[in-house]
């Protein structure tokens, strides 16, 4: 059984493209706190922390076009509106893990979350597009680059080290 997080984000995708296929539809009753609620009930015993997928679908809900909008330039080739609504909802709470719950989830978990939703309810290329997507975003805030960037500034500090050793050495032997 997948774990009571794991569980949550797929209540919570569930409840995003309900909402977003019913809000299209014209469906003037769609609700976020009903559609929640009622994805959550059957699962509830399961889930233990319903407040966890409240707060996350709340959260994306409430900075979807905000989401939308820090996407877009990762996946300039794809419109927002073009990508499929489980694609779409999957790299929103993606981005809103990574961005916004930075402090509770680690960046490789929500990266990885987003895959696995992916793998389990999108298409046979939505993994690998949500990963690309969501890991330029990761190295858009700084992961990567602020590790790479800490490994170069100790390789350079190492080369100096290296090449001062090899100074002393060669003045030794001239001397």
């Amino acid at each position: 059984m997948a774990s009571n997080r794991h569980l949550g984000r797929i209540i919570t995708l569930q409840s995003l493209y309900e909402y977003e296929f019913r809000n299209k539809a014209g469906d003037a009753s769609a609700d976020i706190d009903s559609i929640v609620a009622k994805n959550i009930e059957p699962y509830a015993k399961a889930l233990g922390d319903v407040d966890f997928v409240h707060d996350l679908a709340h959260g994306v809900f409430d900075e979807m076009e905000k989401l939308d909008e820090e996407l877009q330039p990762m996946a300039p080739e794809w419109p927002i509106s073009s990508i499929s609504s489980i694609d779409r909802n999957v790299l929103r709470i993606g981005l809103f893990e990574l961005t916004r719950r930075k402090d509770q989830v680690p960046p490789k978990v929500a990266i990885n979350e987003a895959v696995e939703l992916a793998k389990a309810f999108g298409s046979d290329n939505s993994s690998k597009f949500i990963n690309g997507v969501l890991g330029t975003a990761y190295r858009n805030i700084g992961g990567e680059d602020n590790k790479k960037h800490a490994e170069s500034e100790k390789s350079e500090e190492e080369t100096a080290a290296a090449k001062t050793e090899s100074e002393k050495d060669s003045k030794e032997t001239e001397d």
